[in-house]
């Protein structure tokens, strides 16, 4: 072609190849690293970079590791660029991981991004943010999210609802009531876009939360049909689940047609699809099925496979209280409403979701509308056709007249993958009616003929069914299995022809089942068969009509009398028969002697003691035992010279007994009605694979919510508090940039209330060490003003300008304290105990840890924890032990960074101190261990392999921030000096509420209410923490009733670098009402400090019992 231009084919290819590329960045991919990338990032032309960042991100996608130009790439981040900052922040997110305090320095720009003009580039910040998945940056994200789902710009808030099930996955459970409160406020919002990806939100953090359904739920379905089509499946399944929650199932749907069967007067006028002058019959519905079915909907995995073990079992009725009507319910109706529409979209998935909604709550007379648009879906691609088939199956096995007079829909085309032509066949097999039936079996004609010949077996297996439902026509099928057996393609050797002997299989065994309903009247069907047996070479065929021989060996007046023949024909072929078929062979021939006439004994005992010979000498070991074993049951009937009587009459019938029903059964072939009883939610993925799916959730009891419309209001305000407690002080603190504008800056987070009492005196004696004590304490409200602007100044970078403060501003405004003793209570602390493995995933091993106070004798850098290990099996469990799954494999960059200088000392120091092995635990007992462990990080959790009964089981322990800190003993005084040198930046505070000591019932009797909140609060902090009390001050001008102003400090030092952390709780309130308390940290670790004053808020608000 084109030769005189001397052109091939090649060379135009790649020319036209070249042409389409032309104008896009398709060549960065064919040699990324052609140029040097480090001189383009560090350019001074956004066009340089950006090319750069696309041949890093190129050489990510190809799997090449380009982390070591995080540095260069983070500086590219405060970029005026959109085009740049976009490339980045894909870079960060992949990166970020590896890198994490590279990736913490440009938490600011982030920030600062969140509050641009742009809102995509408020949506890409945001999207970053969330996208780092590091505990240490989980609450500024969260504070992100919380801005954003309230921006103006639909797609700032969309990306705000899909970033909170990232930060869901990092188990944040003290941030769980924050992060639902989003979702409610992000699936009240007007926009469809936003809705569906709260939908989805929804749906993977707090499911069941159906209160925040409850108060948007009319508005969610008017919005329905205008949310994008995957938030649809979503929301759709979600608004079912809250009307069977809150109203239960409708009285006059389907699933409760068993216990409305003769009020709503179905069986007679059904309203379905059904013609009473066909002859079709009558029965429009099973109703044991769709009961099953409803109960399948409603029960979990572990109720159903408990039920279905019992298979004789009766469905329980619903309660009526726990059922509605559609007349009556609005929210029903507003449901069906909202999703008819949707039986008609472009999206399957959404089709099928809306069809689920209609099958299990719609009317019986509205039901049929599901069936055209399920019909119209096979006509989309295979794999969607073959999930819709699969959902369909089970409409059809509960309700066959659905979709009865549509069986044309179901025949089969050339295209069909085998898994669609199998589900075709038993739909086929399922709605045949006695008008179709002649339509059918022509078709059936056809595919048998089809080259796959797997796909004709499953047809005459098909025919099989059909004679099976429909008595009138086995005659007809009876006829052409026959003719199949006897074609000339089965007489050969089939062995060798792949597919062909399992068309002979199935249809012998299609010929048994139609003669199992009726034996006599097809005696000559069955000598038919033991005709063929000489031509008939398949194995299994020859052990199916083998195994008739023995069942059917007494039926009527011809049969008795072949059975010498037929007999000595099996002896003769035993030695080139198959092991299965020798099996039957065996068994036929002792259901034959048991059952032989008087003239035909002596003939039929020498034939079956020769094939016991015979299978006495057999080179299979199975079929050896099973002549041994028939042999010497039989002894007594061989050594007979005709049929035992009278005496041995009893004998003869256990034994006949055994050989006919534990030998003499047929082995029949595989159904899927041991499936038939696993019924799924219309759409799931586990309607598909038939099991229990990861992540799938049957349906609420029903009428399991109670919705109070009354105590939104309340709840909402609690919400509210809720969130204003999660951010506390936590008040943006606004950056002032070089023009004087006010950014969004990462320090909102840490508060800007820099309340001190870093000057504080204590000119007490501490010899002396009475229950109350007075003492000189002060806080001069200047030095508050002075230090605070000195804060300021800090973060700025400026030179403070108050540095030199005036002597006489700290004898100003001076307050009198009280010093608080409360003595030892270090017995009455007890620590929080964490779960390492449940029974349930540990076969009945159960093993929780406890932090301790105790200092390690390792090193500095451990931690000791008590284990405890019960078994709560019937099984003993052995060699119980735990090891380090990491092996001191700590050379990831990331985590020495953050593991600090402090740790380059212990690098030979192991992470974790082997414990000794239990070598037996008895069921119930109980042991306990004590481990010595070294973190990585504070948040990161230590990877351990269990060992016991020589299972390997991997599992997380995880730390607690606060016992990776000790004690750190000091006076007032030396508090004092220490947290006047960490202000500023190093000074974070949280606002929380206290009601643990309203609960104290010795409030009640006498005891001082002051000393009482003081030991409430300090055993909270000292049973979740490893920390050392150093003073309870009062101020004495405090009335009777008020605790305004009580303050506890503690001291610690952090494990792995030595430095100091001091904390301080002021609280406000009355005694016997609940308490707001100001938590602070003093700390030159900043990440550390403020996840521990995270943690430490979020224990002291938690419950707990009173104290001993």
């Amino acid at each position: 072609m084109f030769n005189q231009f001397g052109s091939t084919a090649e060379t135009l290819s790649k020319a036209s190849a070249a042409v389409l590329r032309i104008g896009t960045d398709a060549h960065l991919y064919d040699d990324p690293e052609d140029v040097s990338i480090a001189p383009l990032l560090d350019s001074k032309f956004e066009s340089e970079k950006c090319e750069a960042l696309k041949r890093l991100l190129a050489l990510i996608a190809q799997g090449f590791d380009v982390s070591n130009f995080f540095p260069q790439v983070v500086k590219n981040v405060a970029s005026q660029s959109s085009e740049v900052k976009k490339l980045v922040y894909l870079y960060l997110l992949h990166y970020a991981e590896k890198r994490p305090n590279e990736a913490l320095l440009s938490i600011n720009y982030f920030q600062k991004d969140l509050g641009d003009p742009n809102p995509l580039v408020r949506a890409w910040a945001l999207r970053t943010m969330a996208g780092i998945r590091l505990h240490v940056i989980a609450p500024l994200a969260l504070a992100a999210v919380s801005k954003c789902a309230r921006d103006p710009a639909v797609y700032v808030r969309k990306c705000a609802a899909n970033a909170l099930p990232k930060l869901h996955d990092l188990r944040l459970e003290e941030h769980a009531p924050a992060i639902e409160e989003l979702v409610g406020i992000l699936l009240n919002d007007h926009s469809p876009g936003v809705v569906g990806a709260a939908a989805a939100a929804f749906t993977s953090i707090c499911p069941n939360n159906f209160k925040v359904i409850g108060k948007n739920y009319k508005k969610l379905c008017q919005i329905l049909p205008d949310v994008e089509e995957w938030g649809q499946i979503l929301l759709i399944g979600t608004l079912l689940r809250y009307v069977v929650a809150r109203h239960g199932l409708v009285r006059e749907s389907l699933m409760l047609s068993l216990h409305g069967l003769e009020s709503n007067g179905f069986c007679e006028n059904d309203g379905l699809v059904r013609d009473k002058g066909d002859g079709d019959k009558s029965d429009s519905f099973d109703a044991n099925l769709v009961s099953l079915v409803s109960k399948c909907y409603i029960e979990g995995p572990d109720e159903y496979l408990s039920r279905s073990n019992c298979a004789d079992t009766v469905p329980s009725s619903f309660d009526t209280k726990e059922t509605t009507s559609v007349a009556d319910n609005e929210d029903v109706k507003i449901l069906l409403q909202c999703t008819s529409p949707l039986l008609w979209s472009n999206n399957s998935a959404v089709v099928l979701a809306a069809a689920g909604v209609q099958w299990i709550m719609a009317p019986l007379e509205d039901v049929k509308k599901i069936v055209k648009p399920l019909l119209f879906l096979l006509r989309s691609s295979t794999a969607s056709k073959y999930v819709v088939l699969c959902n369909i199956l089970v409409f059809a096995k509960a309700v066959p007249s659905l979709f009865a007079p549509h069986f044309e829909d179901f025949f089969i085309c050339s295209s069909d993958a085998y898994q669609v032509k199998a589900h075709k066949l038993e739909m086929l097999s399922l709605i045949a009616t006695t008008s179709s039936i002649s339509s059918i079996l022509r078709e059936f004609e056809d595919y048998i003929k089809d080259p796959d010949r797997s796909f004709a077996a499953d047809t005459v297996a098909a025919i099989g069914l059909c004679a099976k439902r429909l008595p009138e026509i086995p005659t007809t099928c009876l006829n052409g299995l026959l003719t199949l057996v006897r074609q000339e393609s089965f007489t050969g050797d089939l062995e060798s022809v792949d597919g062909e002997a399992g068309v002979l299989v199935q249809a012998v065994m299609s010929i048994q089942t139609i003669i199992e309903r009726d034996p006599l009247s097809h005696e000559k069907v069955i000598i038919q068969l033991f005709r063929s047996l000489d031509s008939v070479k398949v194995a299994a065929a020859r052990a199916t009509i083998i195994w008739m021989v023995g069942v059917y060996c007494s039926l009527g007046h011809i049969i008795p009398k072949m059975l010498t023949t037929i007999t000595k024909y099996l002896a003769w072929s035993f030695k080139s028969e198959a092991s299965e078929t020798k099996l039957q062979i065996l068994n036929t021939t002792a259901k034959v002697l048991i059952s032989a006439e008087v003239e035909d004994f002596q003939m039929l005992k020498m034939i079956v003691l020769y094939v016991l010979e015979l299978g006495e000498c057999d080179l299979n070991y199975d079929v050896r035992d099973r002549t041994r074993f028939l042999k010497k049951m039989l002894s007594y009937k061989l050594a007979c010279h005709e049929p035992a009587e009278g005496s041995v009459a009893s004998q003869e019938n256990i034994a006949e007994h055994v050989v006919d029903h534990v030998f003499g059964r047929k082995l029949k072939p595989f159904s899927p009605s041991a499936l038939h009883n696993r019924f799924y939610l219309p759409g799931s993925l586990s309607q598909i694979v038939l099991h229990a799916a990861p992540g799938y959730e049957p349906l609420p009891k029903p009428c399991s919510f109670f919705f109070e419309e009354y105590d939104q209001l309340s709840d909402s305000d609690r919400q509210r508090e809720a969130r204003d407690d999660l951010n506390g002080s936590h008040e943006s603190s606004e950056t002032v940039d070089e023009d004087g504008s006010s950014e969004y800056n990462s320090e909102s987070y840490n508060g800007s209330d820099f309340s001190s009492d870093g000057d504080e005196r204590n000119n007490a004696n501490d010899a002396a060490d009475p229950l109350i004590q007075i003492s000189d304490i002060a806080v001069s409200t200047d030095q508050e003003e002075l230090r605070s602007k000195r804060a300021l100044d800090m973060w700025l970078d400026e030179e403070s300008s108050t540095s030199n403060r005036s002597p006489s501003a700290l004898d100003r405004n001076q307050n009198s304290y009280a010093k608080i003793s409360i003595g030892d209570i270090g017995s009455r602390v007890k620590p929080k105990s964490y779960t390492l493995l449940d029974p349930g995933h540990g076969n009945g091993l159960k093993i929780d840890y406890t932090f301790l106070s105790e200092v390690s004798t390792a090193s500095p850098l451990h931690v000791c924890v008590e284990v405890l290990f019960e078994n709560s099996s019937t099984d003993p469990i052995v060699e119980v032990n735990l090891e380090d799954e990491e092996a001191m494999n700590v050379s990831d960059s990331a985590e020495q960074t953050l593991l600090g200088k402090a740790n380059a000392s212990y690098d030979n120091v192991p992470t974790l101190i082997p414990m000794e092995e239990l070598s037996c635990l008895e069921p119930g007992q109980s042991a306990k261990r004590l481990i010595q462990v070294r973190f990585h990080h504070h948040l990161l959790p230590m990877r351990l392999s269990l060992h016991y009964n020589d299972k390997k089981v991997p599992v997380k322990l995880r730390p607690d921030l606060g016992y990776l800190v000790k004690p750190y003993s000091i006076t007032i005084e030396e508090f004092l000096a220490t947290e006047s040198r960490l202000p500023g930046m190093f000074e974070y505070t949280r606002r929380c509420t206290f009601t643990d000591h309203v609960k104290d019932s010795r409030m009640e009797n006498g005891k001082d209410k002051f000393l009482s909140i003081c030991e409430s609060i300090t055993l909270k902090v000292l049973s979740n923490s490893n920390l050392h009390l150093v003073s309870v001050d009062l101020p004495v001008a405090n009335t009777l009733e008020d605790a305004t102003g009580l303050r506890l400090r503690f001291s610690s030092k952090i494990l792995s670098s030595e430095i100091p952390l001091l904390i301080t709780i002021t609280v406000q309130g009355k005694c016997n009402e609940d308490l707001n308390l100001t938590v602070k940290i003093n700390c030159e670790e900043t990440v550390f400090g403020l996840n521990l004053l995270n943690r430490i808020a979020n224990f002291m608000v938690e419950p707990s019992s009173s104290p001993s």
